[in-house]
């Protein structure tokens, strides 16, 4: 059995991974791929959890969240397309305004 510090180990890393690409990348389909690992760091949490504790919860809980998830980044990247048609680029730094 893998010890829960290592599953700690790897949601730490994974979830540090995407707050710096939040906060450094400029392309914003980078930004929301990086918001998807941190996402997935909170689900390796969970399911980590749930399985030392033995409780089924948080597997319940984390088959909600890759819903919430699949949702969230079709509406981001149907957002992005929106902004590349009117502005013809999807970085960040770039769009000063999102006025007509």
């Amino acid at each position: 059995m893998i010890p829960l510090e290592y599953y700690l180990a790897l949601s730490s890393a994974a979830f540090g991974i995407g707050a710096y690409g939040v906060l450094v990348c400029r392309n914003a389909i980078r930004v929301l791929m990086c918001l998807e690992l941190m996402m997935n760091a909170a689900n390796i949490n969970l399911v980590a959890f749930s399985r030392y504790l033995g409780d089924a919860a948080g597997q319940i809980f984390v088959t909600f969240s890759i819903a919430i998830a699949a949702a969230e980044a079709a509406v981001g990247l149907a957002i992005i397309l929106l902004i590349y048609r009117l502005y013809g680029t999807v970085e960040i730094g770039e769009l000063k305004n999102l006025r007509w």
